[in-house]
């Protein structure tokens, strides 16, 4: 049960830092700092600004991120060494967010069309 939990979280993580409103100023800038030449570090300005708009990029670094700071589910599941769990968790991540994801995607292609 936790670990659905520590999924739909994930997916939470992951939706607000790639779609949400929230973000949008923040977003906008790190795609400014990407594509300028002229900004300090645009190495990793390219990089944010790729991540952020990849939902499986994004949910593998959530994934990461969570496994660090929250709960480790390879670890505290089947006792994997900690530092490869992290590793684990993040394909965990990505692949259980990718599969929402592509669900919710397909259902709102495909819904109904009330214009008659």
């Amino acid at each position: 049960m936790i670990i659905l939990i520590w999924i739909i979280a994930a997916y939470g993580m992951t939706n607000i830092l790639v779609y949400g409103s929230i973000f949008n100023g923040l977003r906008n800038w790190i795609h400014k700092w990407g594509n300028s030449e002229w900004y300090a570090f645009h190495g990793l300005g390219k990089f944010l600004s790729g991540l952020i708009s990849c939902v499986l990029c994004t949910s593998t670094w959530v994934g990461f991120f969570m496994s660090l700071t929250l709960f480790a589910p390879w670890h505290e599941t089947i006792g994997l060494n900690k530092y490869i769990s992290i590793f684990f968790d993040g394909m965990l991540s990505a692949g259980a967010v990718w599969a929402i994801n592509s669900i919710i995607e397909w259902f709102e292609e495909n819904r109904p069309n009330n214009n008659n």
